[in-house]
């Protein structure tokens, strides 16, 4: 059977079920990411009125509007639960009648490519911000194959994800245990300031390294490398960073109650901000591996944040940072944790690598499945 070409507004429609009976409440709210994620909402929604809420029922699609850059901010309810979202973004379904013509999770497969996003950015218009409108998704024409086509390549990127899904509750496994060991030691040994294991260090660049070799520092505890603009910046200021020195954010505010903080756990040398606190430790009594375990706990950031100073800017400061404490057993005892941790962090990226690898699946089953439809 050949393909048939449709416009998408003759297979989809609007959703406009609100929350009005408060049926769903804060614990309910979703949010959606440019990577076509729904995710636990960042938003402060507890003075939100949720009555005006978007319903979104499992098989249903959201997205948000306003664009960001190069991509759509959207969501696929693949779940079956139903889930409320902010107002001002788009809800829609396949209609009843096209059913048989179309799986909603094969047209999740046609959104979740980068070639949809570069259609849907090019449609949308505005001047400070670009709109991507419900009018514009429905112009947008899609090329189906027979629906049993359809699910077989649905199928398939069913099953890639439940396989990245049950690794990612392994690892969370791992990470449950690196903090009961963490647990367990604070019940047993003293806890020790870190101060005297701590040295902060101010080596500038010189000349030495280029704009390749400068990092960010995410909330997520990681260097990255910089998305800041490097166009005509001298790097002689910025501070080097030494494989296992730590680099630090001492401002805390508008990071969402996270501290930016990360370890260089390579062979290279890195630059980051002159505005930034470069660390090591001394490696004969604390492992950097080990403290950035502790780091890496929410507790750290909830201590970090409430330790913070300031009016306008609210700062982590060096001396705030040396009076964390924290259990310090042997460093055989600390090597032991490290080495469960260091298989977290490698699994931690294995997992981040399926994730991709699901990501960039989508356009080949998509091209497989019109292959085949011809």
């Amino acid at each position: 059977m050949a393909l048939s070409r449709y416009k998408l507004g003759q297979l989809i429609e609007l959703t406009t079920e609100t929350n009005k009976n408060n049926s769903f409440g804060v614990n309910d709210v979703k949010g959606m990411t440019i990577t076509k994620q729904i995710i636990p909402t960042k938003a402060n929604v507890s003075t939100a009125d949720l009555e005006k809420f978007l319903v979104i029922h499992p098989t249903e699609f959201v997205f948000n509007p306003r664009t960001h850059g190069k991509h759509i901010g959207f969501g696929y309810n693949s779940t079956g639960k139903s889930f409320i979202i902010s107002w001002n973004n788009i809800g829609f379904r396949v209609k009843k009648e096209v059913k048989e013509v179309v799986s909603p999770e094969y047209l999740f497969l046609h959104f979740n490519r980068v070639e949809w996003d570069r259609e849907a950015c090019f449609r949308s218009w505005g001047s400070s911000t670009e709109v991507f409108t419900w009018n514009a998704l429905c112009e947008m024409e899609i090329d189906l194959p027979p629906l049993s086509t359809q699910q077989k390549y649905v199928d398939i990127y069913k099953a890639m994800v439940a396989n990245q899904q049950s690794y990612e509750r392994g690892l969370e496994d791992l990470k449950l245990v690196c903090d009961a060991y963490i647990e367990d030691l604070r019940r047993k040994i003293p806890c020790e300031k870190i101060g005297k294991y701590i040295v902060e260090r101010d080596q500038r660049n010189i000349q030495r390294l280029t704009i390749d070799s400068v990092r960010g520092i995410s909330t997520n505890k990681e260097l990255i490398p910089t998305k800041a603009d490097m166009n005509g910046v001298g790097l002689d200021n910025y501070k080097v960073v030494e494989p296992r020195q730590l680099a630090y954010v001492p401002d805390t505010s508008r990071r969402g109650e996270k501290v930016s903080l990360g370890f260089n756990n390579s062979n290279e040398e890195f630059l980051v901000s002159s505005i930034y606190v470069v660390f090591e430790t001394n490696q004969d009594f604390l492992l950097p591996e080990y403290l950035m375990l502790f780091f890496s706990r929410s507790e750290f950031d909830r201590y970090a944040r409430f330790n913070s100073w300031g009016s306008a800017r609210e700062t982590f400061d060096w001396n705030e940072m040396c009076n964390i404490q924290l259990p310090i057993p042997d460093i055989n005892v600390q090597k032991s944790i490290v080495d469960i941790y260091n298989v977290y962090t490698e699994r931690k990226r294995i997992n981040e690598q399926l994730k991709s690898q699901i990501k960039n699946i989508c356009p080949i089953l998509i091209r497989g499945s019109l292959e085949k439809g011809k």
